[in-house]
């Protein structure tokens, strides 16, 4: 917590009225989510999660991770179009994994089909958190990248204006002065936009395919209002209605309900509880189609735990990106040590160190989503039943990162006002649009801070552990 705040945390008629404030203010700025009793219905909403005050985020950190993003952006598009790179590092995880498995045979069917698709957009985030080590000294560690359905940057748009109104009511106007603009929702909607120009077709509509159970939707909504304001039509879709009405012309134009679709958008797809055989089929012709996907297969299978553990090994950035050693220096420095299980001598030897020191890994199977990561007794539980079988290379490990807490109040409706002890994790979102070859947009969008009490190890605000915050930069 910045200093700036610790005459305010305690005191706790300021935090009630403060508090108050806050909520109003998030409901009228449309920091919103539908309610997990009516999530497919506006009727009742209620505001999504966010802290009282802004988190304190070292300036330098912050202007770390921006820097670095449009090298992240390269990083994702070069490994998504490197065919040899992809089918040796996921080899051992489709043998074991079967979600990633039907991934990647969709993705091979494709390539020996060959590619209808010839504009390729990109929007991912990349999630950090401060790692202070032994030594205390903070540095930005990256916890992953998000290739597919990266979320929250519709809403976090509207929050750093509830956090300025939250400062000016607590008597701190120069500190809301400082809170940066931020928004992610124009920065990503742009890159839609140009993919949708580029695709050729002024008739063309944007699909986002969507879950069935839509509580998050304002934030996508504030993304599709950004299109339309651009004149360019949105339809919403599921993997059901794209089975039921989808289909490919002679050219592989994809048409739904007669509609062309220039730009497939997906907020779903991530996770192998959606996909039943009708949902697979569906994903087969959205990726056989000419429509722009955001992301292709080949960008979402880059975003996999075991691509990220790959690249983090020695040498592989120089054979992806050559002739960018500043990019590769950037890259590097974000890295938190990464280990592979594969079997073999150097996965033996990473099982039983972190069986023998549990405290010091996270266990991350290849899961989009949040909660899926394994920590402490229960890390070491799973890896004593798997050490050896080959169910462990489904799995990487990765450096447990340890932030320094800070003191906030975590708004929650219907939850009581308590000061929680907080760890704070920065996510950068990057757009970049290719046709072809050409890299003809790459760019930071905006960024996303989500705080969490300490106690909840894995999670984001969507699995409702981790709220919506906003950077104060010191």
């Amino acid at each position: 917590m910045a200093a700036a705040w610790q005459d305010v945390v305690r005191d706790a008629a300021a935090v009630r009225e403060a508090a108050a404030v806050a909520v109003d203010a998030a409901l009228l700025a449309g920091v919103l989510m539908r309610t997990g009793e009516q999530p497919n219905a506006s009727d009742v909403v209620n505001y999504a999660p966010f802290t009282l005050l802004p988190s304190a985020v070292p300036r330098a950190l912050f202007e770390q991770a921006y820097a670095v993003q449009q090298d992240f952006n390269l990083l994702v598009d070069a490994v998504s179009q490197n065919r040899e790179f992809l089918e040796q590092t996921l080899a051992s995880t489709i043998k074991v994994d079967d979600f990633t498995a039907r991934l990647f045979r969709i993705y091979k069917q494709v390539l020996e089909e060959g590619l209808a698709q010839t504009v390729f957009l990109g929007i991912n985030r990349s999630d950090y958190m401060f790692d202070c080590g032994l030594e205390g000294t903070a540095a930005l560690r990256q916890i992953e990248i998000n290739t597919i359905a990266a979320s929250f940057g519709g809403l976090t748009s509207r929050t750093a204006d509830v956090h300025r109104l939250v400062l000016n009511v607590l008597g701190k106007s120069e500190e809301a002065s400082q809170l940066l603009p931020n928004n992610p929702a124009k920065g990503l909607a742009l890159g839609i936009a140009k993919a949708w120009e580029l695709y050729g077709s002024q008739r063309a509509v944007v699909m986002f395919l969507v879950e069935d159970v839509q509580r998050n939707i304002f934030d996508q909504r504030c993304i599709e209002n950004e299109l339309w304001n651009r004149r360019i039509r949105v339809v919403r879709k599921r993997f059901r209605d794209v089975f039921e009405q989808g289909s490919l012309d002679a050219s592989r134009r994809l048409h739904m309900d007669g509609q062309e679709v220039a730009v497939v958008y997906y907020r779903e797809g991530y996770v192998p509880q959606v996909y039943d055989e009708q949902n697979w089929e569906a994903r087969l012709l959205l990726e056989r189609s000419r429509a722009v996907k955001c992301p292709d297969i080949a960008t979402q299978l880059a975003g996999t735990k075991k691509v990220q553990q790959e690249l983090s090994r020695q040498g592989t950035l120089e054979k992806l990106l050559p002739g960018h050693p500043e990019a590769i220096a950037r890259i590097r420095a974000t890295f938190a040590g990464l280990y592979s299980l594969d079997e073999g001598e150097e996965g033996d030897r990473m099982a039983a160190t972190a069986i023998a020191d549990p405290n010091r890994f996270v266990l991350k199977p290849q899961r989009e989503g949040g909660g899926n990561n394994l920590y402490g007794e229960e890390l070491r539980e799973v890896l004593e039943k798997i050490k050896d079988s080959p169910e462990r290379t489904s799995y990487i490990l990765m450096d447990k990162i340890r932030p320094q807490p800070a003191l906030n109040y975590l708004l929650r409706a219907h939850s009581p006002l308590q000061v929680s002890e907080c760890i704070s994790e920065l996510g950068i979102f990057g757009v970049y649009v290719r046709q072809g070859r050409e890299l003809v947009l790459n760019r930071a969008a905006g960024h996303l801070l989500r705080t969490k009490a300490i106690e909840h190890a894995d999670g984001g605000v969507a699995a409702g552990v981790a709220v919506l915050d906003t950077p104060f930069l010191v």
